[in-house]
């Protein structure tokens, strides 16, 4: 385990330092994340920015309900990092950390706009997507709607060729929306055999 993470763990309440695959992350709970965020920056040294990113935290059949925010920052002498990650709720409001470090701003940014988190400093310009575009293409839960006017390119899914057992499940490939939509093309659906 490293050390900083030991120190950021020690130092704001609630904190875990957890180790996995070799890396390092302190767990700290929404409220601790500017004083996590500071203290890394302040008493860690680490004063350069590496990234800023979000993932999908939700449970199976709540996706887009939850989203974990991870922060990677680098003391530039020692090399040594510090990952902090924490975890949002439908209704929760992330802390900036671009204070701190400017180039977190771009990777705020991104997120609110493809992920759909919301910013405590308030809704910054868009990004990536015109103003016109509704809703955040990242998240698991987000429909793609060329896959509602178009037929899966890929392989065909378990079930839909024929050879397996009648009682699996039909899985539908990520972003595929559910038949409440609508009918779908169906086509001729050859299975693809470039392996």
């Amino acid at each position: 385990m490293s050390a900083a993470s030991e120190a950021l763990a020690a130092r704001i309440p609630g904190a875990q330092a957890k180790t996995a695959f070799g890396q390092t992350t302190a767990h700290v709970a929404l409220p601790g994340w500017s004083e996590a965020a500071r203290y890394a920056h302040d008493e860690l040294g680490c004063t350069q920015f590496d990234w800023l990113g979000v993932e999908d935290a939700g449970r199976p059949g709540a996706a887009g309900q939850r989203h974990a925010v991870l922060l990677h920052v680098i003391d530039p002498e020692t090399r040594n990092g510090v990952l902090l990650r924490t975890e949002l709720g439908p209704d929760d409001a992330l802390p900036s950390v671009a204070a701190l470090w400017a180039g977190a701003a771009w990777h705020e940014r991104e997120a609110v706009e493809m992920f759909g988190i919301t910013l405590h400093d308030g809704e910054p310009a868009h990004l990536l997507l015109p103003d016109t575009f509704s809703g955040h293409p990242l998240r698991k839960d987000f429909v793609l709607a060329s896959r509602v006017v178009r037929p899966w390119p890929g392989r065909l899914e378990p079930g839909e060729d024929g050879t397996s057992s009648p009682s699996r499940r039909r899985a539908a490939p990520p972003g595929v929306p559910d038949p409440s939509w609508g009918p779908r093309y169906e086509g001729d659906r050859t299975e693809d055999t470039r392996g």
